[in-house]
């Protein structure tokens, strides 16, 4: 049997019987009484519903300040930014959802990124996600939450990270070959003094090496897209699938030679 939160709960999701299914952590910090909203929203026709304790209240104690101030606003922010989720609380942990449709997003992670993984891909997948707010009160357990804040907080960024090629390879690839263009431009008419210092040669080495990283971070981006869409990891895009058909042995080669051409110049 394996381990780890996100383990737990797909094994108990499997085995539901249930068209609906709602999941919380079982230490009193949710009131599973209140769950007639979530279920009214799934008969209304919604795939995810999901909790929000920043709406409906956090009672003292119950959430650490950096995981109240830093960790879930941040987090959230940038699942939002990566994705267009309209979601403001990605990691409550009482949420309930349609079965069929969670099955069918071949949910993976065993960790406690299974949280994000779950809105990320019910996002991607234009599932009806709403939120209802609901209320957080201090746990009643009698040992320590297995939760680390650093080891788990960095889990679910760079899961968000992973599942969003734009945001870690072309935006910063996009960025380091227009600096790096914008520096090679103004360096190829002579030195650029600001005050005392001057930028020279070697500044225009460093310009050069933006752009060749930059333009190898856009090719790795579009390369992990297409191996993430083939792998069912993120669905399809059409504008890739375009660019795809368009593409070709020889087309590559032209493009490649006039970028030669253009760098010699």
């Amino acid at each position: 049997m394996d381990k780890g939160y996100g383990n737990a709960l797909m094994g108990g999701i499997r085995a539901a019987r249930g068209r609906y299914v709602a999941m919380g952590d079982a230490d009193d910090s949710y009131d599973f009484t209140t769950l007639g909203p979530f279920l009214e929203e799934l008969r209304d026709g919604a795939d995810l519903v999901m909790g929000n304790r920043f709406q409906g209240g956090i009672a003292e104690g119950a959430m650490p300040p950096l995981h109240r101030y830093l960790g879930n606003p941040v987090l959230s922010f940038v699942g939002r930014l990566f994705f267009g989720s309209k979601i403001g609380d990605f990691h409550c942990g009482l949420r309930a959802f349609n079965k069929e449709s969670i099955m069918r997003l071949g949910l993976q992670t065993g960790g406690m990124e299974f949280a994000s993984e779950m809105v990320v891909k019910a996002t991607l997948a234009k599932y009806d996600i709403r939120e209802v707010p609901t209320t957080l009160s201090p746990d009643g357990r009698t040992r320590a939450p297995h939760l680390n804040t650093w080891r788990d907080g960095w889990r679910h960024l760079r899961f968000l990270l992973l599942y969003s090629p734009r945001w870690l390879f072309l935006i910063p690839g996009l960025v380091f070959m227009t600096l790096g263009l914008i520096a090679g431009i103004a360096l190829s008419f002579g030195p650029v003094r600001v005050g005392e210092i001057a930028f020279d040669v070697d500044t225009l080495v460093g310009a050069g090496a933006a752009m060749v990283i930059g333009f190898q971070s856009v090719v790795f981006a579009l390369l992990t897209k297409v191996y993430a869409m083939q792998e069912g990891f993120l669905p399809r895009d059409p504008r890739v699938e375009r660019l795809l058909a368009w593409w070709s042995l020889e087309r590559g080669l032209v493009l490649g030679g006039l970028l030669a051409l253009l760098g010699l110049v």
